[in-house]
């Protein structure tokens, strides 16, 4: 009894002193429930989308002039990283044959291009993915979570949205659902599946950063902060009701690697891309032929516009529509069909979106006052592909020094060397052999050539005579607003 009672005062002694700590009142175990409750489980989203989300192979045909003694071997998320960002592909050597194909001879050799992933639309076999995805292949293979392998074909891509459909001769598919963009909300968790450096069937999470991100002429982008990387390119973002919400397609890098900004564009418009894709295999937009720019808020108040809004025409093109409708350089034009322009860039998203031939509507302000114009909306020229060729034998015509490495180069314009911010230089005027399969193409600025800095065409061949002929020469190179080393083998 007596020890009975000496536990009731140990106890009570131990609630006084939580109570005067300001503790007692806190129950440890409510918070940690109330906390697990509103943590998201995504588990139940991966079964039922995962079986629709495929992993994307690209391969190319090896070309005349790539051979054994052209590159090394490049993995595959690289050169799907080196497409992102530069614009085209970074060729290798032909890798190892699939161990489920047979060996091929080199005239049909194929050489692996990049990875990337994309998800099931319909349960006949069309599927959703990037168009910098299948850009320039020869051969795509889809690889389904079950293992299944199948050669598409592709249906249509377009560059301008970075949207491209494929089909593989399939049926019964598990297909995802498209959710409705109109209800995401920025802070919302979502989900993306892909093959991030050629894993396949990685999941990663977060939540979405903005809506409607000003980074391209006819999309707003969703801004997450899911890990996306290489490899990721056209997989599906996913919201908590295991809808698809967006294609997630760019990211924000210094590294090429995750970096807490991605970027997806948006499902509806990518469904819309996508019906004219799989109707006609390409997307007709219509134009209006004006250059637009911004109207900040003090030309704004100072013409009586009041509100900074609206796309600022700074040019119209001769013979246009909008020439033909009566637009001058210095309107600003703020409705469009009848739709309000908030900023510049909502013009060409609604001017694109609208069928070429149809006869619309448009405000404009003018010298303080506001004209309405009728207009007939055109068609914008459809975007080219043009593989380079290179014939057998074929070299460039320059230096003996530039002809070795496979390069006719030029001297920059001080307006040239301005655009670009450089101070020196030398312009790619045509490319073969060792450059070609380096990655190098006609456009691009070489700066540097090993540590030797490049301001003229003689100090380019100069820097060329001088480098070691047996080892690969390092090439510094600007194209657009990026650099890059790449790697010239001459060939032996």
């Amino acid at each position: 009894m007596f020890r009975i009672e000496w536990k009731k005062i140990r106890a009570y002694a131990a609630i006084a002193v939580l109570a005067v700590a300001g503790t007692v009142a806190v129950m440890p175990a409510k918070p940690v429930v109330a906390q697990a409750r509103v943590l998201p489980d995504f588990t139940d989203l991966v079964e039922q989308v995962g079986p629709a989300v495929v992993n994307i192979r690209t391969l190319e045909r090896a070309r005349q002039g790539a051979g054994p003694g052209g590159a090394g071997p490049m993995d595959e998320e690289m050169q799907e990283f080196f497409r992102r960002f530069f614009g085209q592909p970074m060729p290798g050597v032909p890798r190892s044959p699939h161990p489920n194909r047979p060996d091929r001879g080199p005239s049909d050799e194929e050489q692996p291009r990049g990875v990337g992933s994309g998800f099931i639309l319909t349960a006949d076999g069309f599927v959703m993915t990037n168009a910098h995805v299948v850009e320039g292949a020869d051969e795509v293979i889809v690889t389904l979570p079950d293992k299944r392998e199948f050669k598409a074909k592709i249906i249509g891509a377009d560059k301008r949205t970075d949207v491209a459909v494929v089909k593989i001769d399939a049926n019964g598919l598990p297909a995802v659902k498209v959710g409705d963009i109109n209800k995401l909300k920025v802070g919302e968790w979502v989900m993306a599946i892909g093959s991030p450096f050629g894993l396949e069937n990685t999941v990663t999470a977060g939540i979405v950063s903005a809506k409607q991100r000003d980074t391209g002429d006819y999309l707003p982008f969703i801004q997450t902060d899911v890990a996306i990387n290489p490899g990721n390119s056209g997989g599906p973002l996913i919201n908590m009701r295991g809808e698809v919400v967006g294609i997630n397609s760019q990211i924000y890098s210094r590294s090429g690697g995750f970096m807490g900004i991605s970027f997806a564009i948006p499902i509806d418009e990518a469904i819309r891309v996508s019906e004219q894709l799989r109707v006609s295999g390409r997307v007709s937009r219509g134009r209006i032929g004006v250059q637009i720019d911004q109207v900040t808020k003090d030309v704004a108040e100072s013409i009586g516009l009041g509100k900074a809004q609206g796309a600022l025409v700074r040019s119209v093109e001769s013979g246009s529509p909008a020439d033909k409708a009566g637009v001058e350089a210095g309107d600003i034009i703020t409705r469009f069909d009848g739709k309000v322009i908030d900023r510049a860039t909502d013009l060409p998203r609604l001017v694109g979106n609208t069928k070429p031939g149809t006869r619309t509507s448009m405000t404009v302000f003018r010298r303080g006052a506001t004209r309405d114009l009728t207009i007939m909306v055109a068609e914008i020229e459809p975007d080219k592909t043009v593989r380079p060729t290179v014939q057998r034998n074929e070299r460039p015509k320059g230096s003996p020094a530039a002809q070795s490495i496979g390069l006719v180069v030029s001297e920059l314009t001080d307006a040239q060397k301005r655009e670009l911010k450089v101070k020196g230089g030398v312009r790619v005027e045509a490319v073969t052999d060792g450059a070609l399969r380096a990655g190098i193409r006609e456009g691009d600025v070489i700066t540097a050539i090993g540590n030797s800095e490049i301001n003229s065409v003689r100090e380019f061949d100069a820097a060329v005579a001088r480098a070691d002929k047996n080892k690969p020469i390092p090439v510094l190179l600007r194209r657009g607003e990026l650099a890059a080393y790449l790697l010239i083998r001459p060939a032996r």
